[in-house]
């Protein structure tokens, strides 16, 4: 896979997730791991400032749910209007999706 398939598969990965859940950067790295070799939440974040502003940007937080750096509170009110669970700190990971599970 070429970079600039890493990419679209990225943001296509993150337009498949479902309103009011998430994905961890390093979830969405895995998901594409196999397919592409690649497997970097730094890669997936990197991608995600440059080119994620045309996908659902706010579904990807960290692992421990913590919201996209300088975006916390468009993103909290954008997971907040989607049903999201929240917690002080970002997001309940009880809200994480898995691409196996489907829409």
């Amino acid at each position: 896979m070429t970079p600039d398939e890493y990419v679209e598969a990225v943001l296509d990965l993150v337009e498949r997730i479902p309103p009011g859940r998430v994905m961890s950067y390093g979830a969405v790295a895995d998901a594409l791991a196999e397919r592409s070799g690649r497997a970097s939440a730094r890669l997936v974040g990197s991608i995600m400032a440059r080119h994620g502003g045309g996908v659902p940007w706010h579904r990807v937080v960290n692992s421990a749910g913590r919201l996209p750096p300088g975006h916390e509170v468009e993103a909290r009110a954008r997971l907040r209007a989607e049903g999201c669970p929240l917690r002080p700190s970002g997001v309940d990971m009880a809200a994480a999706w898995s691409p196996e599970e489907g829409m």
